[in-house]
C-alpha cells in the first residue's frame, strides 16, 4: 500500500543521515512531516522544506515525547506514521567499553525507540490504524565482533518491533524494522568509545560504503509499501542474515575470520 499524499508522519533524528532522507522523499510525495531532532533551533537541512514542521524531541526524554503527541492531536488529530529513527553509535573491545557508554547507546537506541513506540501505540490503537517504523541495524540481525554496545542495542529493536508486530496486529497497526549495513552517513560523529582501532575501522567502512542515504530511503519508503516487516535495504545484509538462517557453520566461519582479522591490529 503506497504512503498516501497527505499522509501524518513523525521521524526522529531528522536533521541528518537516514532521517533527513526519509524527510525529504516523504515530503516530496506531499506527505506532511513533523520532522524531530534535538537541536533546540530548525536545523539549517530542514530549512525551506515544504510540508515539514519542526519540533525539538530528546529521544532519551518523556516530556518530549509527550510533547510531540500533543503536537500531533492538535495539528493533525492523528498520525498515520512514525519513524523511530534517532540513533548513535558505540562499539569496541568488552573490555574498553565503559558502562556510561552502554548506557548512552540504550538510552538513545534502545529506550529511545521504547518511548515512542510507547507513546503513539495507544492513538494508533484507538484509530485502528497506523504503521510504526523502527530503525534497527542488520547488527540486530548478526552479530559481529567488536560491536557489543551496537549489536545488543539494535537486536532488541529488532526484538521489540516484532514483539509489537504480533501485539498490535489485531488492532490494524502494522511494524516494520529498518536493518541496513554500512551506508554513507554523519554517523562516525556520534562514534564514542577508547577502542580506537574499532572506531577507525567503524567509520573507514561508513565513509568508503557504496550507498548513499537517499537510496537507502527509498528501499526503506518501498519496504514500508510493500508491507515488509524486516526491511533489510542491501545485498551485503541479505547474504549475512541468509547465512545466519540457513548455513550456521558459514556464518560462523565468517565470523571468526573476522575476529581473527581484528585480532591481528591489536
Amino acid at each position: 500500500m503506497s504512503i498516501a499524499p497527505e499522509s501524518r508522519i513523525l521521524v526522529t533524528g531528522a536533521a541528518s543521515g537516514l532521517g533527513l532522507a526519509l524527510v525529504r522523499q516523504l515530503a516530496d510525495r506531499g506527505c506532511r512531516v513533523l520532522a524531530t531532532d534535538v537541536h533546540t533551533e530548525l536545523p539549517a537541512p530542514l530549512r525551506g522544506l515544504d510540508h515539514v514542521s519542526y519540533l525539538s524531541l530528546d529521544v532519551t526524554q518523556d516530556v518530549d515525547w509527550a510533547k510531540a503527541r500533543d503536537w500531533v492531536v492538535e495539528e493533525w488529530d492523528g498520525l498515520d506514521y512514525l519513524f523511530n529513527n534517532a540513533g548513535v553509535a558505540a562499539g569496541g573491545r568488552i573490555e574498553l567499553s565503559e558502562m556510561d557508554q552502554w548506557q548512552w547507546i540504550v538510552d538513545i537506541n534502545l529506550l529511545g525507540v521504547a518511548r515512542g513506540c510507547r507513546t503513539f501505540a495507544p492513538m494508533l490503537k484507538e484509530q485502528g490504524s497506523g504503521h510504526i517504523v523502527n530503525t534497527a541495524s542488520a547488527a540486530g540481525l548478526v552479530h559481529p565482533p567488536r560491536m557489543s554496545e551496537y549489536n545488543a542495542v539494535k537486536a532488541g529493536v529488532v526484538a521489540l518491533s516484532e514483539t509489537l508486530f504480533h501485539e498490535l496486529k489485531p488492532y490494524g497497526v502494522k511494524v516494520s524494522v529498518i536493518c541496513p549495513t554500512f551506508f554513507k552517513t554523519n554517523l562516525t560523529e556520534s562514534l564514542r568509545g577508547k577502542d580506537e582501532s574499532a572506531n577507525k575501522s567503524a567509520a573507514k567502512l561508513i565513509d568508503n560504503a557504496k550507498l548513499s542515504a537517499d537510496v537507502i530511503a527509498g528501499r526503506v519508503i518501498a519496504g514500508v509499501e510493500k508491507g515488509r516487516h524486516i526491511i533489510l535495504t542491501d545485498r551485503d545484509g541479505k547474504i549475512a542474515y541468509a547465512a545466519k538462517r540457513f548455513a550456521r557453520p558459514l556464518y560462523y566461519s565468517m565470523m571468526a575470520k573476522a575476529s581473527v582479522q581484528m585480532s591481528k591490529k591489536d
